[in-house]
Order: C-alpha cells, then sequence, then structure tokens
C-alpha cells in the first residue's frame, strides 16, 4: 500500500522534481547514505554541429567559404527548420549568437541553422544570395539532419531580419539563386524579423533630424552595401540617391503576390531602426492579402534585453509551431559522423 501510494505521489511531482525511491537496499550499488532518486526521461538531447560549408564564393585569387552552425534534435522525427541570420550593421555576421532563441527552437524540436552571410564590403544582393544559397543546402541535405524539406521558416534580428524578410518577400525570384543546389528551391515558408530593416531608403524615419542624416550619408552601412565605398573616380553615393536600386534591395521592393506568413516585432524605443520599418511592411503585407501579425513592444530598444526575455522567446516559438507544425512521427533517422557535410 504504501509503496504505491508512494509511486503515485511521485508521478504527481513531475520530473523537475526529486524523489526517495522505495526500497533502495534492492538497488544494485547502494550503500549506507547513498541518496537514492528517480529520474523521468523527457527531455531529449540536441546535437551542436559547427562549422559546416553551406556555399563558397570563388573571386580570381581566392575562394571564400561561408558557414553555418546547427543545432539537431536526436531524434528519428521528420522535422522542420529554421535558418537564423544574426545582425550586425551589415558589417559583420556572427553567426553563433542568440543561443537563448536558438535552443529554445531546438529544444521545441526544429532543427536550427545559424548562417553566416556576407556583408560589407560586400554588395546587394550577396547577403539575400547566402540566404538563399543556405536554404538550398538545407534541402539538399535534409536527410542527414532529419529535416522536413517542404516546412524551412526564416528568423532575423536588425540586419539579420532584414535578410530574413528580404528572403520571405523575395519568394520564388530565382535571380538571386546563385551557386549549388539549384535545384532546390530557395524559398521559405514562414518569416520571424526582430527589429528588422523593410526599407533602405527610410531606416531613420520618424527621427529627429540628426539621428535620420546619418541614413542619409554616403558612408552609412546601408549605403555601403548598396553602392560600395568611395574610391579612384568614385566618390561614394547614398541610399537616396539611387531610390530603384534601394528598393530593389528592399523587402518593400517585393510585396507584390503571395508571401509566407510573417511575424513581425519591434520595440517602440528603438533609435537605430525606426519602428516604422516594421509597421510599413506590415501594412503593405495585409494590403495585399498575406498573412502578417506585427508585435510593437512598448519601450524595448534595439538589441536591449528585452529581446532575450521569456515573453519573446515563447512567442516566437509558439508561432513557428502554428505556421510550420510539429516534427512528424516518421522520416529517416540522423546519420552517423561520418555523414557527408
Amino acid at each position: 500500500m504504501f509503496r504505491s501510494l508512494l509511486l503515485l505521489l511521485i508521478g504527481m511531482l513531475g520530473s523537475t522534481q526529486w524523489a526517495q525511491a522505495s526500497g533502495p537496499a534492492d538497488l544494485p550499488g547502494y550503500t549506507e547514505g547513498a541518496q537514492v532518486i528517480r529520474i523521468a526521461q523527457e527531455t531529449g538531447q540536441v546535437d551542436s554541429i559547427s562549422g559546416v560549408i553551406y556555399a563558397q564564393w570563388k573571386s580570381t585569387r581566392s575562394v571564400r567559404q561561408m558557414r553555418m552552425a546547427l543545432l539537431v534534435p536526436r531524434t528519428d522525427e521528420l522535422k522542420p527548420a529554421i535558418v537564423y541570420f544574426p545582425g550586425g550593421g551589415f558589417i559583420s555576421s556572427e553567426h553563433e549568437k542568440f543561443i537563448e532563441m536558438r535552443m529554445a527552437l531546438a529544444r521545441a524540436g526544429f532543427v536550427v541553422a545559424a548562417v553566416e552571410y556576407r556583408t560589407v564590403p560586400d554588395r546587394f544582393p550577396a547577403p539575400l544570395e547566402d540566404a538563399r544559397a543556405a536554404v538550398r543546402y538545407l534541402r539538399e541535405h535534409a536527410a542527414e539532419y532529419g529535416i522536413d524539406p517542404a516546412r524551412i521558416g526564416a528568423l532575423g534580428d536588425s540586419a539579420g531580419g532584414y535578410v530574413a524578410q528580404l528572403l520571405g518577400a523575395a519568394t520564388g525570384e530565382k535571380r538571386f539563386d546563385k551557386g549549388v543546389f539549384l535545384d532546390k528551391s530557395g524559398d521559405v515558408q514562414a518569416v520571424v524579423s526582430l527589429y528588422g530593416i523593410s526599407s533602405l531608403l527610410n531606416i531613420g524615419a520618424g527621427f529627429p533630424d540628426k539621428l535620420r542624416s546619418v541614413h542619409e550619408s554616403p558612408a552609412v552601412t546601408e549605403a555601403l552595401l548598396l553602392n560600395g565605398p568611395a574610391f579612384a573616380g568614385f566618390a561614394g553615393a547614398s541610399v537616396q540617391s539611387t531610390p530603384e536600386k534601394a528598393l530593389d534591395a528592399s523587402s518593400m521592393g517585393h510585396v507584390k503576390g503571395r508571401k509566407p506568413p510573417f511575424l513581425l516585432f519591434h520595440g517602440s524605443a528603438d533609435q537605430h531602426v525606426s519602428p516604422e520599418q516594421s509597421a510599413q511592411f506590415y501594412r503593405a503585407l495585409i494590403a495585399g492579402g498575406n498573412k502578417a501579425e506585427y508585435v510593437l513592444v512598448e519601450g524595448a530598444g534595439h538589441g536591449d534585453l528585452t529581446w532575450f526575455q521569456a515573453p519573446v522567446i515563447e512567442r516566437v516559438t509558439s508561432w513557428f509551431r502554428q505556421t510550420l507544425g510539429q516534427p512528424l512521427k516518421r522520416g529517416p533517422a540522423i546519420r552517423d559522423d561520418k555523414a557527408n557535410l
């Protein structure tokens, strides 16, 4: 009777509680004074795979290899995947950051690929070419990582949000497909953007004159991404000097047609990327009959600690679950470490 009651209480306490096991003297390895516990196995493992080369770009005298880092839940289920693009002001793409968000997604059953992409001094469309190449790589190697190639989403923050948004907005535009695995699609089925950029033309919309003038300079990073640096006979050019080119390099320039679902976040106190960037893109998506949600976070700045808190991470995770679906109880098992990466 006592044993049955104790087992019932252990079940009610759940896996987060430590519980005294019954009959400890009968357990192999028991000795007087040992603390005996029983732990339910409810959390799976997540494997981390860094330094994966997903593309390489050849120039006259060099070859540049582009890397991604993967978090792969160790299951034999067919899993949706998320491609994460890091922010960095168009001058860096340190892809192994934001581990809080990436690990939460992996724990929820997603394969998460954090992707390095080309930044200044490389010019547009290099970041978008990299984004599509990364998605094609995942589809080519889907069986190795247990990925469902029909369910791939994109996630990015700041400049990474710019890349994720542009990737979703430019759905079906094969002119941005360069490199290998060209028989695979570079399109994604869902996009989440945190304080991303939707138009290079008005990043400082609504800002005071002093802040807005920075974005009108030919030396600002988005101008370098678009037009390159001043050199030899070229004095440099602002984003505003080439509006058609700037629009083509922005998700606002690709809003016509059907798009994947979007979830947009922005902080009301952002002083780097105007909240109007997310608001205008949301309006354009809705006007086009597309599915979109927009979350304005009161008082949040650009990349501050707000974005590492549970409500944000849980909202992103649950939205991807609802939009891309859960892992399926079928599919190939993950291959061993001899798999061809």
